[in-house]
């Protein structure tokens, strides 16, 4: 099943403009003084406008061609999600550089792999504590020139050559003003739709990481997508939280805002998101699965704390959201009788539900980067939270397929973006033709190579099915199909998600390939189970001792044996194992969106695997 392709010789804009950073100096100037970013400082909100936005970014670009970053240069950023992040994307993508995330949680021998790979010159680093990554491998990067650090916090007697302060590149870049003014409004015209916009390093579980190229063309053709299926407006309230290192952050917090003139609020922190989320009350949410999961997992566990009345009208109203939402998910109108009963739902606890969550404003929820239970979505629903997924990929800059909220089809992950194309490989490999395809790996045309077929398709990795209304589900990815002992193809992914759905489950990984049956390594919700086991007196210490709790182990069996009952006996976990450390962004097992990496953890809880087998 084809979609109309946008080809590309086709010359695409956004508001007349065909790339970002166009669209975004004359989004400035109209904007000016109106609101552009806020974060706190000393746990106070601070605001900053769409002018501060220009200039900062002005005086950072023209810096960076004061120390010679060429056109199509990468520029390396090591920050948590702030404003100055923002500023630093734009005046890189402005002056025909690229600018290039690095995650927080990488070390010190990983940044060096991707100064050396990207070849930047240019290394911004957050605070010290970043600072000292760049200090312990600087032998290993000898291809960087320049550290600027953005916080002199702990550094005050601090001086190194190659080192130099935010403020510091500040007055530079108004020196260069003085010298030439004007330089910078000219390198923005310079900049073509096929330059490079970004440069994003996918994950490096199969091998090194690569950095995969998206263009201006890429975000411009994205952008004015998004307009067409979401709902963003001037003056919409945004949150951002996941890193800028990923394409969707960028696409959700950076490009979308630029578009549609939105603010964005910056999280203090991931672990004040769920605060921060209340305080600002976005109109529009996007997260990754293990978010939506943790917000189920919290009122459910609220809800095990209410009295007997409390918790009946808490069942009720639930029951009724669920009934109303069913209802609409089937295309039908909900009966006067279903419509009255969600009212008074809405009045006593589900519309409070919303504000606590801090969800009461939102108007679209959206959810990707990694599988998410079907019923998860019907939750959110029930409560008045229109939480849709989509589908995508780095190699696709961003989004290739999504539901909406008028027409969401639970289960699938929505049809392709209007102008994209999709077909199914003969191995059912899912492939992606289209202008959101993006540009190739940096320095990599053999690994380019390997993912594109010959007619110029993108070979996604992941396997799935087209219904008859063009709606994509995913199956999983083809490296992680199991084939057991006895021949049976297996996607893990599906069985996972359902795992996952209790509250007392953070992440699972379904083991079974050339064994005679399936199993399953778990990590256990901290938060969740401890409040489990003291609710019960169970005895622990610390959390490998929770783990070994045998009320715990019975906790997780049961929630094995709810699973096993909506799959085929063949799908079925005929055992499990509880992983006894627990994890952070830091630990190699993780990705940077919480989710378990495969490879990883089937190598590190090698002992644990085979104690089922």
């Amino acid at each position: 099943m084809e979609m109309s392709r946008v080809t590309a010789s086709d010359h695409l804009t956004y508001d007349g403009h065909d790339t970002v950073v166009s669209l975004w100096a004359e989004r400035c100037a109209q904007h000016g003084d109106r609101v552009c970013h806020r974060e706190k400082e000393l746990g106070i909100w601070q605001s900053y406008t769409w002018r501060d936005y220009y200039e900062n970014a002005r005086r950072i670009g023209l810096a960076l061609l004061a120390l010679g970053v060429e056109h199509g240069e990468p520029v390396l950023i090591l920050s948590e999600d702030r404003r100055e992040w923002l500023y630093i994307d734009l005046a890189a993508a402005s002056v025909g550089a690229i600018p290039s995330g690095v995650y927080t949680t990488d070390s010190a021998s990983q940044l060096a792999y991707l100064a050396n790979d990207s070849g930047a010159s240019i290394l911004f680093v957050e605070n010290d504590e970043q600072l000292d990554k760049y200090l312990e491998a600087r032998d290993d990067m000898a291809g960087i020139a320049r550290v600027v650090v953005l916080d002199r916090d702990g550094l005050a007697d601090f001086s190194d050559p190659n080192v130099m302060f935010l403020d510091e590149l500040y007055d530079l870049g108004d020196a260069e003003e003085r010298r030439e003014p004007g330089r910078f409004e000219a390198a923005i015209k310079r900049v073509r739709p096929e330059d490079p916009r970004m440069l994003i390093y996918t994950s490096g579980t199969t091998g090194p990481s690569k950095g995969a190229i998206i263009s201006h063309r890429n975000v411009i053709f994205q952008i004015g997508a998004w307009r067409d299926a979401y709902e963003f407006g001037e003056g919409d309230e945004l949150l951002c939280f996941l890193p800028l290192c990923h394409v969707l952050e960028r696409l959700v917090s950076v490009e979308n805002p630029i578009a549609n003139g939105s603010t964005v609020n910056f999280a203090e922190s991931p672990e004040t998101v769920f605060d921060n989320l209340r305080e600002v009350s976005p109109h529009s949410f996007t997260g990754v699965p293990r978010i939506w999961e943790k917000i189920y997992s919290k009122v459910t566990i609220m809800r095990s704390d209410a009295g007997a009345l409390a918790g009946w009208v808490f069942d009720w109203a639930i029951r009724t959201g669920a009934a109303n939402a069913a209802a609409r998910e089937d295309g039908q109108s909900p009966s006067a009788g279903l419509k009255l009963q969600y009212t008074l739902a809405n009045l006593l606890v589900l519309g409070n539900l919303r504000r606590m969550l801090g969800l009461s404003q939102a108007r679209q929820c959206t959810t990707g980067a990694a599988p998410i239970s079907p019923e998860l979505i019907r939750w959110f629903n029930a409560i008045g939270v229109p939480l849709v997924e989509g589908w995508g990929m780095t190699e696709t800059a961003g989004v290739g397929t999504t539901n909406t909220v008028h027409n969401s089809r639970i289960g699938t992950v929505g049809a392709a973006l209007p102008g994209v194309s999709l077909r199914l490989s003969p191995e059912g490999e899912i492939q992606i033709a289209g202008p959101t395809v993006f540009s190739g790996y940096w320095n990599k045309p053999e690994k380019t190579a390997e993912t594109m077929t010959e007619d110029g398709w993108l070979r996604t990795g992941d396997v799935g099915r087209i219904d008859n209304h063009g709606c994509l589900t995913i199956t999983g990815r083809i490296k992680d199909i199991i084939i057991t002992a006895g021949g049976k193809n297996i996607t893990p992914a599906e069985i996972e998600s359902r795992i996952k759905f209790s509250p007392y489950v953070s992440d699972a990984v379904v083991i079974g390939d050339r064994r005679k049956y399936l199993t399953c390594l778990i990590m256990i919700d901290q938060e969740n189970v401890e409040k489990f086991a003291q609710d019960r007196q169970i005895p622990f210490s610390d959390f490998a001792s929770l783990t070994r709790a045998g009320e715990v182990r019975d906790l997780i069996g049961q929630v094995v044996r709810d699973t096993n009952k909506d799959f085929a006996q063949v799908e079925q976990i005929k055992d499990f194992r509880l992983i006894d450390i627990l994890l952070t962004a830091e630990d190699e097992e993780l990705t940077p969106t919480m989710k378990l990496k495969r490879n990883f953890v089937n190598q590190r809880h090698a002992a644990l695997i085979d104690e089922m087998y």
